[in-house]
């Protein structure tokens, strides 16, 4: 796989998140209270929202827009909701992060 640097994990405050522009996608970096860090599509599966503007609580996001409630782990909305996001390996190197490229590519098409 094709590990990308993205940066560290102090660039993320603690239930906060930061957005990765590629040429695929928008990624959405978030990192939990429990200092776990996860990469997800930045685009809500209900309208469209800026997932990286939601808040962070245990391992899901909210979405600022109309409350969605998102996996962190799968990409999937939780509840009642029904939709995905695509979620991108992500590695955490001693604070170093890094994203998997190709599986940007494979989402996008």
């Amino acid at each position: 796989m094709n590990w990308h640097p993205i940066g560290d994990i102090s660039d993320i405050p603690l239930r906060g998140s930061r957005c990765v522009k590629t040429p695929h996608m928008n990624i959405a970096i978030f990192r939990t209270s429990e200092n776990e860090v996860y990469a997800i599509e930045n685009r809500c599966p209900h309208k469209g929202g800026p997932l990286s503007e939601g808040i962070v609580h245990g391992n899901a996001v909210t979405c600022p827009l109309h409350n969605w409630v998102i996996s962190l782990e799968t990409g999937k909305a939780l509840g009642a909701d029904d939709g995905a996001v695509c979620t991108i390996p992500l590695r955490n190197e001693g604070g170093a992060l890094y994203i998997a490229l190709e599986s940007l590519v494979m989402a996008a098409e």
